[in-house]
């Protein structure tokens, strides 16, 4: 993948007691040189408020550095979650870490 590309996997239930590990990850992000992060939550088996507010969180600290942030994978509860709260409208949201490749690589 791209090294402008970062790729930060979340797993399990995704809620305050892993989403500040997350924070910090999303930390290290901003001091490198990246263009856009892909946040895969394939592993991710239920989020919550919390992890939705951390990913609203990070969203606005990437964008305020110039970083793009997309998400891929999300399963039918996650997507539900992010209907609900309007932000599938907001966030970048494709099917897969294969979707988003063929993305990029379309566009180069």
């Amino acid at each position: 993948m791209n090294q402008q590309v970062k790729v930060i996997a979340i797993s399990g239930s995704f809620n305050a007691t892993n989403s500040q590990n997350f924070q910090q990850s999303i930390k290290e992000v901003i001091d490198e040189r990246i263009s856009i992060v892909l946040i895969d939550c394939h592993h991710v088996t239920f989020m919550d408020s919390s992890g939705l507010g951390a990913l609203i969180l990070t969203f606005k600290a990437l964008q305020e550095s110039g970083i793009k942030m997309v998400i891929c994978s999300i399963n039918e509860q996650v997507r539900m979650l992010f209907e609900l709260t309007g932000m599938d409208g907001k966030f970048t949201i494709v099917p897969s870490q294969e979707a988003f490749e063929n993305i990029l690589l379309s566009a180069t």
